[in-house]
């Protein structure tokens, strides 16, 4: 589990390889500024070693130019995609000063956000995954309050109810463990959790 904590927000991070599989081909990319949290999942198609070559470029791209905005970040990765496998990709934006929260997505990575305790927030993605060619984006943009809890994760964790898990669960840590025990080994499985505190 990666742990990340401040003023504004506590996140966790947990990642599984498929059963069998030295390599997980899911990558995950956190970080934290002092004005905005960025964060991200790439799946890339398959599992293993060339999966994750796919997955990989996330990381390379966010660390770089983190301070774009989602779509310019996204179409960078898909401009990187030439030539390889492909990956569904989703990024996730937390603005400390507009107390906004934005999410885009191209494949089946998930989002979900539970805001002022009983409102679920679940923006569909846009269907498919990058692999270089040109790409129509639907990024959304929604205001978060103190408390509002937000869960990113790829096709291998499997989720009954997400509202249930994000109302049920007292804390970001009880959360975490529920998701994490109901993971099963035949894909790989990465999930972020993330809980506004200011």
């Amino acid at each position: 589990m990666k742990e990340t904590v401040s003023d504004d927000i506590e996140v966790r991070i947990f990642q599984q390889a498929k059963g069998g599989n030295k390599e997980c081909g899911d990558t995950y990319f956190s970080l934290l500024e002092e004005k905005y949290f960025l964060c991200a999942i790439a799946d890339g198609l398959g599992n293993g070693p060339i999966a994750r070559q796919s997955s990989q470029i996330i990381q390379t791209i966010l660390q770089e130019y983190h301070s774009e905005t989602i779509d310019e970040l996204i179409y960078r990765c898909n401009e990187y995609m030439v030539g390889k496998r492909g990956a569904a990709v989703a990024i996730v934006k937390v603005d400390f000063i507009s107390k906004t929260i934005q999410y885009s997505c191209v494949g089946n990575v998930r989002f979900y956000m539970l805001h002022d305790g009983s409102k679920m927030i679940y923006p569909l993605p846009v269907m498919g995954y990058l692999s270089g060619r040109p790409q129509k984006l639907n990024t959304q943009e929604y205001p978060y309050k103190k408390g509002d809890t937000f869960l990113l994760h790829s096709d291998g964790v499997v989720i009954r109810s997400p509202k249930a898990a994000l109302t049920d669960s007292r804390c970001l840590y009880g959360l975490y463990k529920a998701i994490e025990e109901s993971i099963a080994s035949d894909d790989d499985a990465t999930f972020i959790v993330g809980n506004l505190l200011s």
